[in-house]
């Protein structure tokens, strides 16, 4: 497959010190952007690929599960690591411990997440309505990692809902305090993941500040991102539910950004040795942090089972042959199912474009008592901390 779409006057994306070609980010997503994914990805094409959120609190208290989860590949440069966070105070020290210990590159922190459990308790999209408090946190994070020359940025929604936006105030709000580039998902937290993400408020936000922009939302192909730069002007795109069983739309992406028309179209054969190199790479992952080989060869695929339906997309798979692959123990297990596919099965053209991963309703934001009632409120919302860390 090839795209005609002409390639927007793009440049490398500069984070602070860190100049990325092509300008794309894999967006940290809980379950799935851990070492061994990320690695598949970079196999595939350059840009910034970032880990599992991490939470301020349990790294300030030196979870262990939170502190194995901070793993990156001996060549992944730079290191991407996101920030859940509530408390300037406990930020600040979380971004402490980044910098002193060196455990990352570039340190994201997290203003997007618009789940019940964080927005009912005023963390993720709903903090930006307290703009004070959202500052205030963005500045400590700037300052604590100011000495070592690691730059921040934020990511974030629109806002609450359309009618309790709040993306261009904490935009400017971030840059004021310092923030490397900020990254808006052209939604709100009302829309969770339904509809249409809004490029036309993305490429407001970009009018608005100097720093990098960039746009999350709707990237299911490479031409989707050459679109929304065209439309919006954005400095790079971020990518979340587009890459998810296709790991090569970040070598499309490369090609797309570098004028090339050329796009990935894999037969059902090249979809297997592409399963068969993630689930060996999470086997690895699990290997290597486990005490028993054959358990963690076994979590490695565990690990491995919820990324079947997603690779498997469109294709003509039998159901009893994909809840055999989604129950996989071992690796010799795998590459027995994989064995019974097709390989000359070509890619279904009808799943291009489509969306992938979660889609759900819009639906009510749940938020603090009196949450809405005023927006100068700089205290730290009580039980917002969360504990664990990956979403």
């Amino acid at each position: 497959m090839s795209s005609e779409l002409s390639v927007p006057a793009a440049r490398p994306l500069v984070i602070g010190r860190h100049e990325v070609w092509p300008p794309v980010v894999l967006a940290p997503m809980a379950g799935i952007t851990n070492v061994g994914f990320r690695q598949l990805c970079r196999e595939q094409g350059g840009g910034i690929y970032v880990c599992e959120m991490i939470t301020t609190t349990a790294l300030v208290e030196r979870n262990p599960k939170t502190l194995r989860m901070i793993a990156f590949g001996p060549d992944e440069r730079p290191r991407s690591l996101q920030l859940y966070g509530v408390d300037p105070e406990i930020t600040a020290a979380a971004v402490r411990i980044v910098v002193e210990r060196d455990l990352a590159d570039h340190i994201d922190l997290n203003f997007g997440c618009p789940v019940p459990k964080v927005t009912r308790k005023g963390g993720g999209s709903a903090l930006p309505w307290r703009r004070r408090l959202f500052a205030r946190i963005v500045r400590a994070a700037v300052a604590a990692a100011a000495p070592a020359g690691v730059p921040v940025t934020v990511k974030m929604r629109k806002g609450i809902d359309d009618e309790h936006l709040t993306y261009v105030e904490a935009g400017l709000a971030a840059q004021d305090a310092g923030v490397a580039a900020v990254a808006l998902h052209g939604r709100t937290a009302a829309q969770r993941y339904s509809g249409t993400a809004d490029w036309d408020a993305i490429a407001t936000l970009k009018q608005e500040l100097d720093v990098p922009v960039l746009g999350n939302g709707d990237i299911w192909e490479a031409d989707d991102a050459l679109r929304m730069v065209a439309h919006t002007g954005v400095d790079g795109v971020v990518v979340g539910r587009g890459c998810l069983g296709r790991p090569w739309l970040f070598a499309d992406l490369e090609a797309a950004f570098n004028g090339r028309p050329e796009r990935r179209m894999p037969t059902l054969g090249e979809v297997s040795a592409t399963m068969r190199r993630h689930a060996e790479l999470l086997v690895a992952q699990f290997v290597a942090g486990a005490r028993n080989p054959a358990r963690g060869e076994r979590d490695g695929c565990t690990d491995f089972r919820k990324h079947v339906a997603w690779y498997l997309k469109g294709f003509p798979v039998g159901g009893e042959l994909r809840r055999a692959l989604a129950m996989v123990e071992s690796l010799a297990e795998l590459d027995d199912l994989l064995g019974k596919l097709d390989p000359a099965e070509p890619f279904p053209v009808s799943a291009l474009g489509q969306p992938r991963g979660r889609t759900n309703s819009p639906g009510k934001v749940f938020l603090p008592d009196g949450w809405l009632a005023t927006r100068d409120d700089d205290s730290v919302p009580e039980g917002a901390e969360l504990a664990d860390s990956g979403g």
